[in-house]
C-alpha cells in the first residue's frame, strides 16, 4: 500500500499543477486541497469564505464549474424544499464538495503524514474506522451515486428546538423521494432520517440507512451495507 500511496501523491501533485494552469492565483488549488478539512467539520455546507477571501459569488460558481468539468470533484447542492425535481429547489450557493476518487481523497486527507505514520488503511480494512472519520464514507457514497448517474443533493433543517438535522443524500425515484443517511459504523440510529420523513411524509418512498453491517430492516427504514449503493 505504501507504493500505491506514493503514486496517489504524484497524481494529486498533477492535479495541483493543472489547477494552477487554470487559475494562477491558486484559489482553485486551495479550494480543492481544503475538501477533507471542510467535510470533517460536519457543517451544513462548504464554507468557501473561510478558505479564500474576496471572491464574488459569480467567481465562485465559475471555479466550481471548472473543477466539475475537470471531473476531480463531485458537488452536492442543498435542496431548499426537497421534492421530486430536486434541481428545481437546488441552492447553488450552498453545497458540499467531494473528491471524485475516494482513494485520492484518503491520501489528500492525510497529506501531512508519511505513509508509515498513517494507519487509516489498516483501520479501513479492519472495519475499525472511528466515528469522527465518517466523512470518508460520505465521499465513498457520493462517488458511487455519481457513478450510477445520480446528481447529488442533500437537505439541512432545524426542528422546533433549533437543533440541526441533515439528510446526507436525496434521490428522486418515480414520484417520490428516497432520503439516505450515511453511517461510518454499524450503528443503525437515524434520528435525522426519522425527523425528515415525518416532516415530508407525503413525499417519501423508500428510506435508507447506509452503514457497515448486514442488511436488515428497522421499522420502515432499510439498513443497507454501503457496497450495495450502486444498486439503489
Amino acid at each position: 500500500m505504501q507504493k500505491v500511496d506514493s503514486v496517489k501523491r504524484r497524481i494529486l501533485n498533477l492535479y495541483a499543477n493543472d489547477l494552477h494552469k487554470l487559475d494562477t492565483s491558486n484559489k482553485l488549488r486551495t479550494l480543492f486541497w481544503a475538501i477533507p478539512s471542510e467535510l470533517s467539520k460536519n457543517t451544513s455546507r462548504y464554507q468557501a469564505t473561510t478558505i479564500i477571501e474576496n471572491v464574488k459569488q459569480y467567481q465562485m460558481q465559475e471555479m466550481l464549474e471548472l473543477m466539475r468539468e475537470s471531473m476531480i470533484v463531485n458537488i452536492a447542492y442543498q435542496s431548499t424544499d426537497p421534492a421530486v425535481g430536486l434541481a428545481l429547489t437546488a441552492d447553488r450557493t450552498r453545497y458540499k464538495l467531494f473528491v471524485g476518487d475516494i482513494g485520492l481523497f484518503v491520501t489528500l486527507a492525510f497529506w501531512d503524514k508519511d505513509f508509515t505514520d498513517n494507519i487509516i488503511y489498516q483501520k479501513l480494512w479492519a472495519d475499525k474506522l472511528s466515528t469522527n472519520l465518517g466523512y470518508i464514507y460520505e465521499n465513498v457514497i457520493a462517488q458511487m451515486l455519481r457513478a450510477s448517474g445520480y446528481e447529488l443533493y442533500y437537505h439541512t433543517f432545524q426542528n422546533t428546538s433549533n437543533h440541526n438535522y441533515e439528510v446526507d443524500f436525496l434521490l428522486s425515484k418515480s414520484d417520490k423521494l428516497v432520503p439516505i443517511e450515511v453511517k461510518s459504523s454499524g450503528y443503525k440510529t437515524h434520528k435525522s432520517l426519522d425527523v425528515f420523513c415525518e416532516k415530508y411524509s407525503s413525499r417519501i418512498g423508500e428510506r435508507i440507512l447506509l452503514y457497515t453491517k448486514d442488511y436488515q430492516k428497522d421499522g420502515p427504514t432499510q439498513c443497507i451495507p454501503v457496497y450495495f449503493t450502486p444498486f439503489l
